[in-house]
C-alpha cells in the first residue's frame, strides 16, 4: 500500500476563499435583481399621453422677425425696492420688459425700505431712457419729485428706479402687478 499524502490548504486560505465566494454570490444576486428591475421598467406601458399641436395657418416667426417687430430697448435699468413689498422690484422689471421692452439688468433691495416716493434717477446723458421710463410710469416731465438726475457712471446703468411706498398711485404698474398674482 502506498500512502499518498493529502495536502490540506491552510485554514486562512479557506476563509479567504469562502469570503470571496460569498462576495461574488452577493454581487451576482444584486446583478440579477438589477436586470430583473430593468426588464420590468422597460416593459411598462404607462399612461399614454396625446399631444395635439394647434393648427396654424400663419408661418412660424423667427426670433429676428419678432425682435424687428418689437425690439428690446437698449437701455440699462436697475430697479431697487424702497418700499418693502416683497418681490416688487422683480414684478416691476417684468412689467417694463413685457409692456415696454426694457430689459432690467438688476432688481434688488434699496439701502432701506422707507422711500415715501418712487424715484426715477438718470445716471448719464441718455435722455431717451428717462423719457421712455417716464412714459411707462405715467409721470409728467415737470415732476421733479420723481424724475431726478444724479450722474454716476460707475453703476453701469442708464437709469435707477427706486420703488417707493406710493407705488399704488402708478396705475399702469399697479394694475399689471395685481393682474399677474
Amino acid at each position: 500500500m502506498t500512502s499518498k499524502k493529502v495536502r490540506r490548504r491552510p485554514k486562512k486560505q479557506n476563509q479567504q476563499n469562502l469570503t470571496l465566494n460569498a462576495a461574488i454570490g452577493i454581487v451576482g444576486v444584486l446583478l440579477l435583481g438589477f436586470i430583473y428591475s430593468f426588464s420590468q421598467n422597460t416593459s411598462h406601458r404607462g399612461v399614454p399621453i396625446e399631444v395635439n399641436f394647434p393648427e396654424s395657418s400663419e408661418p412660424r416667426k423667427l426670433a429676428a422677425d419678432v425682435h424687428a417687430l418689437n425690439p428690446i430697448q437698449n437701455i440699462k435699468v436697475e430697479i431697487l425696492n424702497g418700499c418693502g413689498i416683497k418681490g416688487i422690484a422683480s414684478k416691476t422689471a417684468e412689467f417694463l420688459l413685457l409692456e415696454h421692452q426694457v430689459d432690467v439688468v438688476r432688481a434688488d433691495n434699496a439701502d432701506n425700505h422707507n422711500y415715501p416716493n418712487t424715484l426715477i434717477i438718470l445716471r448719464n446723458e441718455r435722455l431717451e431712457a428717462i423719457e421712455l421710463l417716464r412714459k411707462s410710469f405715467g409721470v409728467s416731465k415737470s415732476d421733479k419729485t420723481v424724475i431726478q438726475t444724479e450722474p454716476d457712471e460707475s453703476l453701469g446703468v442708464d437709469v435707477t428706479i427706486i420703488i417707493g411706498k406710493d407705488i399704488d398711485s402708478y396705475s399702469n404698474i399697479f394694475d399689471f402687478m395685481t393682474s399677474i398674482n
